[in-house]
């Protein structure tokens, strides 16, 4: 559905095009921000890649009520449509989260264990949202467990807060992440000084 205003062909890009020449930063929301193929490396373009999952249940339980609900599809070919793409899934999909400097996966706290029978989405406030950080300096977990009520951590790298407390544990961490890639740029682009 979202590829067909592109005339493109699911799971496949658009052609490249240039930026405007005035452009900070290009924000990307979408599937391949850190795909890996033998025609693509889109992971090497990217300065802080972020990955935003729900454990697989959890995506699939989405995916059918998203599918059937606002797309108007079948459960049964949204079923077939999970079934159909899992080599791509296992092949490209997940991967690219072994790629992310951080990892943002919710997990929900009620049962998911059958997802073709779930009647409704969890929510945030009944999910813990894990964070793994990999390849960042200086990451401060006292100041998140700090911050963040209900917070813990699970391992040397990885931070686990609340579902509900996601959007603050978002903007604690990329905010200062955010601000120093701007400032990186702005440095690369500086006149010298005479």
């Amino acid at each position: 559905d979202e590829a067909v205003p592109f005339n493109q062909m699911p799971g496949t890009f658009t052609q490249w095009r240039p930026l405007p020449a005035n452009t900070d930063m290009l924000y990307y929301e979408g599937l391949h921000g850190g795909v890996v193929t033998s025609d693509a490396n889109v992971a090497q373009h990217v300065d802080l890649l972020i990955g935003m999952v729900p454990i697989v249940n959890l995506e699939w339980i989405q995916k059918i009520i998203r599918d059937t609900s606002e797309r108007g599809h079948s459960r049964e070919k949204v079923m077939g449509s999970i079934v159909r793409s899992m080599d791509d899934y296992i092949q490209h999909m997940t991967p690219q989260f072994s790629r992310t400097h951080i990892n943002f996966q919710r997990v929900p706290t009620v049962d998911t264990s059958n997802p073709f029978s779930a009647k409704d989405i969890p929510s945030l406030d009944e999910s813990f949202v894990v964070i793994r950080f990999r390849g960042i300096n200086n990451v401060d977990f006292p100041y998140y467990l700090n911050m963040i009520q209900g917070s813990f951590m699970s391992r040397i790298n990885t931070l686990v807060v609340p579902g509900g407390k996601m959007s603050l544990a978002m903007e604690l961490i990329l905010t200062p992440l955010i601000r120093d890639l701007l400032e990186k740029r702005q440095q690369l682009h500086r006149p010298e000084a005479n």
